[in-house]
């Protein structure tokens, strides 16, 4: 468990007075949570658009002022995969206007970013992480404490090195599937339940099918496929960290093909993940390096 900071509040979140703020127009509610960085993006000369999965008040976007000069004291705790603890500004339940809070203290709990520095594998297992976050909440300002706790979860596992990227990263889309019920079927079929280690799997029908119901272009999958989807969403590591390099991707593509299919959108990161991992830690970077839109930095 991480500890947080002693001057920083725990996560009551006990609302400040009111306040008016001359530049936004409208009253403004100071209030504390913390949240994970998920993406950053430039506004005007000097400031930036932070993107953040909070504990108590799910996704929202912040304007952090002043952050891209050399003198700002914060620039540095708001960068994407960052665990932070923040004062914001503005409405928490958005009945007011403006859908843009604005950050007026940050201190950093951990800043697992500096950690994936170097490792491209990890680097962009986290991207894809906080982009498929970011995409899981759809709606802003709707509490998702179990989705925050799983992304800031896959976070922590990625930076302590433990098991390997890509292992880290399935586990969190399935588990983050299953939060918003879009879990595959792995010991059943999808169609019609018959329960049993079905050898085909069908994306459209929603996982395992049996050969009664097995559709036209249905995939095969060694069986260790279907053991390692079913390890990784129930968090059995031991028979995940043995499955062999094509175990692992064959479940990572018919993972990520269930998660895009839900989505109905491709997913940005999930192209440069490194797929050829073998051990945690390992590294791979290609030529070229990490790309800022893989870290989920804007740079237009």
């Amino acid at each position: 468990m991480t500890t947080r900071s002693p001057l920083l509040p725990e996560l009551a979140l006990v609302p400040h007075p009111w306040e008016n703020d001359p530049m936004a127009g409208y009253r403004r509610q100071l209030y504390r949570d913390d949240a994970v960085v998920l993406r950053v993006q430039k506004l005007g000369e000097s400031d930036r658009i932070i993107t953040l999965l909070t504990r108590g008040h799910g996704r929202l976007r912040a304007v952090a002022r002043g952050v891209r000069r050399t003198t700002s004291k914060f620039g540095a705790r708001l960068e994407p995969f960052g665990h932070v603890d923040l004062q914001l500004a503005g409405d928490p339940k958005g009945n007011q206007g403006s859908s843009l809070h604005t950050i007026s203290q940050v201190e950093g709990i951990d800043l697992y970013g500096k950690r994936f520095l170097g490792d491209y594998p990890r680097y962009t297992a986290a991207s894809a992480v906080c982009e498929t976050a970011e995409r899981l909440t759809p709606v802003e300002r709707e509490p998702s404490l179990r989705l925050f706790q799983l992304t800031l979860g896959a976070l922590r596992a990625l930076a302590g090195g433990e098991h390997a990227a890509t292992l880290v990263l399935d586990a969190y889309l399935l588990r983050g599937m299953a939060l918003a019920g879009w879990a595959p079927a792995l010991a059943g079929c999808a169609v019609c339940g018959t329960p049993g280690r079905h050898r085909a799997f069908s994306v459209p029908a929603g996982g395992a099918v049996c050969l009664d119901c097995r559709p036209p272009g249905a995939a095969h999958p060694a069986p260790a496929t279907i053991d390692l989807m079913a390890a990784l969403t129930s968090g059995d590591w031991r028979v995940a960290d043995a499955a062999a390099n094509g175990v692992r991707r064959e479940c990572s593509g018919l993972v990520a093909a269930h998660l895009q299919w839900h989505l109905e959108r491709a997913l940005r990161s999930l192209p440069l993940v490194d797929r050829g991992v073998s051990a945690a830690g390992a590294v791979g970077t290609p030529a070229g390096g990490v790309g800022p839109a893989a870290a989920g930095v804007d740079r237009e």
